[in-house]
């Protein structure tokens, strides 16, 4: 009977995020993984909110080297200029080993739809489509109404994280 034990630890000596995994059995073997940095939009790729809630998107960015120096936000292709006549516009930002940038609008109307695009320096960027509501149902979509409360954006989305695919590549190399 054969033992197979395997870890990923990470990486000691730059640059960051490289991975080694370590599979032993009659042979040591050493792979090298390098994760990319990764962007995403909590809750995309479509949000749903009703007319004068507040628009709450949040951009992660993961496996950066180091915290992007800028994330720019743009509505439609357009930079979001934080100082306009419509005011209500906000931003976030936390930089870590997770930088996320969160981004507010206050009383949201139909202008407010259209494509969002979170673009971090160093990283790709990221772009959700937001549909405000004005109490009717989405076309092509069920209704929403109280019947179908999860299909409302409410702010919370669940991060995906992919330690757990790193493993299985690992383990797969190292066969």
């Amino acid at each position: 009977m054969r033992l197979y034990r395997s870890l990923l630890l990470p990486y000691p000596a730059p640059p960051p995020p490289l991975y080694r995994a370590v599979a032993t059995c009659p042979l040591t073997i050493i792979v090298f993984v390098s994760a990319e940095p990764e962007t995403e939009i909590l809750g995309g790729p479509e949000l749903f909110i009703n007319k004068g809630s507040t628009i709450n998107l949040t951009c992660v960015v993961k496996h950066s080297p180091d915290p992007p120096p800028t994330m720019t936000w743009s509505h439609n292709s357009e930079e979001i200029n934080f100082d306009s006549p419509r005011g209500g516009i906000s931003l976030v930002t936390e930089k870590g080993p997770e930088t996320s940038s969160r981004l507010l609008i206050q009383r949201a109307s139909a202008t407010d739809s259209g494509e969002y695009t979170c673009d971090p320096t160093g990283a790709a960027a990221a772009t959700v489509r937001v549909h405000i509501l004005n109490g009717e149902a989405a076309e092509g979509s069920f209704k929403f109404n109280r019947e179908h409360p999860a299909a409302m954006h409410h702010g919370h989305a669940a991060a995906s994280s992919r330690p757990g695919l790193l493993l299985c590549l690992a383990l797969l190399w190292a066969r």
